[in-house]
């Protein structure tokens, strides 16, 4: 169980969110407990408990909202357009940040990014961007969503993703849609037949 019932308020979740981030942030993530973040935000134990399973759910937020709304974007793309760039225009857009939430967001992806006790929990997260991707790629070629292609280039999309914020978090002067941009320009490089209409109907040129 990774999300809240339904009759814990937004702003609490998002005031424990804070509390936690900012938390884990001055003092490690594993020197932090529940109790903690909960006296931080000032509610109960049993509130916390309400608002997120574990202090490692706090971290990653409204996590589930964002896989959904990016299964949305694929879902909505043209079939016209190449594959892998819709898969970056909505990676693009279901990343695009108030300039307001950025500060959160460099909190939020540094503790992701950099914490090692939260390594395991990150590769279950991954996992569900990874399988809507997936299916994603087999709705466009045809083929299984565990077939080899679709697997592919879902965990290479969301590779060049998660360097793209490695680099924004390191380098400052970016913005994080130009890194995404970036990333996903280099990475098209090893895909020539996602970039174009295909010319040739077999397994691979078929993605349009």
């Amino acid at each position: 169980m990774t999300e809240a019932p339904v009759d814990v308020r937004a702003d609490t979740r998002a005031r424990v969110q804070q509390a936690a981030l900012e938390l884990f942030t001055l003092n490690g993530f594993e020197q932090v407990t529940a109790d903690d973040i909960a006296e931080a935000a000032g509610i109960s134990r049993r509130t916390f408990f309400r608002c997120f399973a574990t202090k490692a759910d706090a971290v990653w937020g409204e996590f589930g909202a964002h896989v959904d709304r990016l299964e949305r974007l694929l879902a909505a793309t043209r079939d016209d357009q190449p594959v892998l760039a819709s898969i970056c225009g909505a990676y693009v857009e279901v990343n695009d940040y108030a300039a307001e939430d950025l500060p959160i967001l460099r909190q939020r992806m540094a503790l992701i990014l950099g914490e090692p006790a939260l390594q395991a929990h990150s590769q279950v997260r991954y996992a569900d961007v990874d399988r809507v991707v997936a299916e994603h790629v087999a709705r466009r070629t045809g083929q299984s969503p565990a077939a080899l292609l679709p697997r592919l280039v879902a965990t290479s999309t969301r590779a060049a993703a998660t360097t793209a914020f490695e680099v924004w978090l390191a380098d400052g002067t970016t913005t994080l849609a130009a890194d995404l941009h970036a990333a996903f320009d280099q990475l098209a490089l090893g895909f020539p037949g996602l970039r174009t209409p295909p010319s040739r109907p077999d397994a691979v040129s078929m993605i349009r």
